[in-house]
């Protein structure tokens, strides 16, 4: 087959190709290009996950060929039923969803902590923040002190820090639901399960729904009995 020729895969066919969900990275070394499978639309990947030197923390391009491509972001028919302008988050299948006009979505790949898989239900997003100061815990004080104590009154924003780019709030009536959409500085963790943490996302990708959604945004979060699954 030659390199620029269409890659067709069934659903079953790649669902059964990630063992385990979209936790497993592809193996074998990069992707080649997939780029008619990943996005019929032809997103160029190499401007989406470009350089962003314009960033008040300069940010370097992603490697978008070391991850699974279902995790790299990609418009498609809407699968979530929700009306225009909605988030839909579902943490099971580690995949967020901004629903458009005339029936399609824009997907891109998360990875879930424990509090992303903890909380379920409808909110609003209240509060936005651009690199935004990140303050752990004190459970994660307790369970890593060396790493995490000396940031107790909050770590700076900036390529280091946990929340990336861009963090979104949640909010349910009024109330801070403790839940957060945000980028990372650590791409490979997309697609995962993780030990803490709510919502992440590839810094260019937190960046591109930042700037999609105003403040007042609605986000309905999933639980695991109500997931969409992958679909191609």
């Amino acid at each position: 087959m030659s390199r620029n020729a269409p890659v067709r895969m069934t659903r079953r066919a790649f669902v059964a190709a990630m063992p385990l969900g979209l936790a497993a990275c592809a193996g074998g070394g990069p992707l080649t290009d997939m780029r008619a499978f990943i996005d019929p639309d032809g997103a160029n990947y190499d401007e989406i996950y470009g350089a962003r030197p314009d960033e008040a923390h300069p940010m370097p391009a992603v490697n978008w060929r070391m991850l699974h491509p279902a995790v790299l972001r990609r418009t498609m028919s809407d699968p979530t039923g929700e009306a225009p302008g909605t988030i839909v988050v579902d943490p099971d299948a580690r995949l967020l969803y901004l629903v458009l006009e005339g029936g399609r979505a824009m997907r891109y790949g998360v990875g879930v902590g424990k509090q992303g898989m903890e909380w379920n239900g409808r909110a609003t997003i209240q509060r936005k923040g651009v690199w935004p100061t990140w303050t752990p815990t004190r459970d994660m004080i307790s369970r890593d002190p060396e790493l995490n104590a000396k940031w107790a009154g909050g770590m700076p924003g900036g390529l280091d820090n946990p929340l990336g780019a861009r963090a979104l709030y949640l909010y349910q009536d009024g109330r801070d639901t403790m839940y957060r959409i945000h980028g990372t500085n650590a791409p490979r963790s997309i697609g995962r399960a993780l030990s803490s943490g709510c919502i992440r996302m590839l810094n260019h990708d937190i960046i591109d729904l930042y700037e999609r959604v105003p403040t007042g945004t609605q986000v309905v979060v999933l639980p695991p009995s109500r997931t969409l699954g992958v679909t191609s």
